[in-house]
């Protein structure tokens, strides 16, 4: 009978050390879930700015609209990817400004036969800044940058959709440097 008692005796320490070892890792999970990693679903944006004026983008190149249709861009962009509302220049906390500085295309391939291209690489070189109108603060500066994209002419693309797919991606890239750094 002693020998029974001990037996039992040694079950119930053995499942209390493993049910304080499960109750050690499960408080260890928890304290990592609770405070995580600092992730966050939404975008990195400046929390103190809530409106932004786009000025018309200026250029200097003789390509028709570029200026309207990149500026149309960006503003599509900051209304869909952003927490900023799209204002006037008196009522905005902040003014993005930006010019066209050179449109440049370069034939990467022609077709033997023809001898026309078969794909035209086009690089569009602009500059541009976001301004705190509160303080006067440059928060974005780009004084020089480069974008690129082609298209296809013998698939019925023209330098119209190049352009199109070029101030797009713009957009997009410009609407990600007005995030915060992590």
């Amino acid at each position: 009978m002693p020998s029974a008692d001990r037996c039992q005796f040694r079950i119930f320490v053995r499942s209390c050390r493993a049910s304080a070892s499960a109750r050690i890792l499960l408080i260890g999970c928890l304290a990592i879930l609770a405070t995580g990693c600092s992730y966050s679903r939404e975008r990195p944006f400046r929390t103190d700015i809530h409106t932004i004026h786009v000025e018309m983008f200026h250029t200097k190149d003789f390509r028709r609209e570029l200026e309207f249709r990149l500026t149309e861009s960006i503003v599509k962009r900051i209304e869909m990817d952003t927490p900023y509302r799209i204002s006037g220049k008196k009522g905005a906390d902040a003014v993005l400004t930006g010019e066209i500085l050179r449109v440049e295309n370069r034939t990467l391939g022609d077709d033997f036969n023809t001898d026309l291209p078969r794909e035209i690489a086009s690089s569009i070189v602009i500059r541009y800044t976001m301004t705190d109108m509160r303080t006067g603060e440059i928060l974005v500066d780009r004084p020089r940058f480069v974008y690129q994209a082609s298209y296809i002419p013998p698939v019925g693309e023209t330098f119209t959709h190049g352009m199109t797919r070029s101030m797009d991606g713009l957009a997009e890239v410009i609407v990600e440097s007005m995030e915060t750094s992590w």
